[in-house]
């Protein structure tokens, strides 16, 4: 065996038994020509050979994971729609229910507004009713018809000059029916204001007088006398306008009248105009009269304000 022939002995890792007996020389030092391009060593490979790894199974999905998302992904959906219905459905019928709340408190503070003023109506009529008294007045020509308040404890009964002018004898009607007979205490032509005085009775009732000067448009304001000769008649209105400055056919002229669209008649004069408390604000005196139809205007009353009749009286009482 020639050296060029193997140019590297390389021995295997696990004994070798040789049939031969005869001596084996073991060379030491065998000598190793390098690797070149003409001769290439060849290694054998290791023994025992290394466990051939095999390649990473890629992961395995899951059967159906794509149609567990979407149905939940649907379950979710609605869900929510869901909520989101029923969130609406109710938003709109609470939005009902504060409507028809809202309603309901409407009408019913209407209601009770209006049953309101029904109660303080009627307690002012029924206070101050007992001291309105119907005047029958006899004149030379005849007889006419009027109203007056009974103003103070002595008897004293304020009403219009127009009622009583010409008197022969007044007849004094009271609200419980009787009749007194009346004597003029004495006048005030220009405020058209007179006082007729009675005999005190048991139980007399005398009204209160108000602050006119207090009076606002719009208020709510009663008038209660014997119109027609209809005792105890109450009509209800409000203050139109103050201060107005009006005519009577007689030609007085009452300034600052207080105009009211309260029905008044005749009869109506020197009766009392009054306000919710059931005090005197007024005197109904006149009502206009439409020039196309010589007839009463409706809706267009005047009243002389309290705080003149305390003058007037005062003036009277003290001659």
């Amino acid at each position: 065996m020639q050296q060029d022939d193997f140019e590297v002995y390389t021995s295997y890792p696990y004994p070798q038994s040789y049939p031969s007996s005869a001596p084996v020389g073991i060379i030491d030092n065998v000598p190793v020509t390098p690797n070149t391009g003409e001769h290439i060593a060849f290694q054998p490979p290791p023994y025992p050979p290394e466990p051939v790894t095999s390649p990473p199974t890629p992961p395995r999905r899951r059967p159906g994971r794509a149609g567990a998302i979407l149905l939940l992904t649907l379950v979710l959906v609605l869900i929510f729609g869901v909520g989101l219905f029923a969130g609406w459905e109710f938003t709109r019928n609470s939005s009902k229910t504060t409507a028809t709340s809202n309603t309901t408190a409407t009408a019913t503070a209407t209601s009770s507004s209006s049953t309101t003023l029904e109660v303080a109506q009627e307690a002012a009529i029924a206070k101050i009713e007992p001291s309105v008294v119907e005047l029958q007045v006899t004149t030379a020509p005849g007889s006419q018809l009027g109203s007056g308040v009974i103003i103070d404890a002595k008897g004293d009964i304020v009403t219009n000059n127009h009622v009583v002018n010409g008197e022969q004898s007044i007849a004094v009607v009271l609200s419980n029916g009787s009749t007194e007979q009346g004597q003029l205490v004495g006048t005030v032509a220009a405020d058209d204001l007179a006082v007729v005085r009675i005999s005190p009775f048991a139980h007399m009732t005398v009204a209160q007088i108000a602050d006119s000067s207090s009076l606002t448009v719009g208020q709510e304001v009663l008038a209660v006398g014997n119109p027609l000769g209809i005792t105890e008649t109450a009509t209800k209105g409000i203050v139109s306008a103050l201060n107005r400055s009006v005519t009577e056919s007689t030609g007085t002229t009452i300034s600052n009248a207080i105009q009211t669209d309260a029905a008044i008649n005749p009869g109506n004069s020197g009766g009392a105009l009054i306000n919710l408390q059931g005090q005197l604000v007024g005197i109904p005196t006149l009502t206009a009269i439409n020039t196309e139809s010589n007839t009463a205007a409706n809706g267009l009353s005047f009243a002389i304000p309290s705080n003149l009749v305390e003058t007037a009286l005062q003036q009277i009482l003290q001659q």
